[in-house]
């Protein structure tokens, strides 16, 4: 059984994913997943990956980007293994492959974001050398006629746009 990690590139491609993401993010419906995905990737760069032995065993959703911060770095959105194949190698190739390319297009560092409660998950990026590195903050907002609700009233009024 040969191994080899493919883009998605097309719709046939992208859909085919789905059963292996829907597992990393239930809340998405098969119905919306290609959409989602294309409009990821025309606004924001994301490209679907997946490692391929005979059947999908891993997906990894990604963009590269660039700030003052970090400079140009690959954020991995979504990284999983297809459930009956967990522990196998296959997210871990799949890991290393982004590492790779990373290096070959010259980010300088690759980030993500992992929930608190996936202890399995924070073994695994801390045995691929990843360090924890700051907290992620984050702000629900709900919207009423198009306008932000939250209990925080700004300082300074928001720039115009140019």
């Amino acid at each position: 059984m040969s191994e080899a990690v493919l883009f998605a590139n097309n719709d046939d491609e992208i859909e085919s994913c789905f059963g292996v993401m829907a597992q990393l993010r239930p809340h998405i419906q098969r119905e919306e997943f290609l959409p989602r995905v294309k409009r990821q990737a025309e606004t924001f760069g994301y490209k679907l990956a997946y490692l391929a032995a005979d059947e999908i065993k891993a997906v990894t959703g990604f963009r590269i980007s660039e700030c003052l911060a970090w400079g140009k770095f690959l954020w991995v959105d979504d990284l999983v293994t297809k459930n009956e194949d967990r522990n196998k190698g296959y997210g871990g190739k799949l890991f290393d492959w982004l590492v790779d390319y990373a290096q070959r297009i010259g980010c300088g560092q690759i980030h993500l974001d992992s929930r608190v409660q996936r202890f399995a998950a924070h073994r695994f990026y801390l045995n691929k050398r990843m360090i924890i590195e700051c907290h992620h903050f984050s702000l629900e907002l709900e919207a009423i006629d198009g306008r932000p609700v939250v209990d925080i009233k700004p300082v300074l009024p928001l720039p115009a746009d140019s």
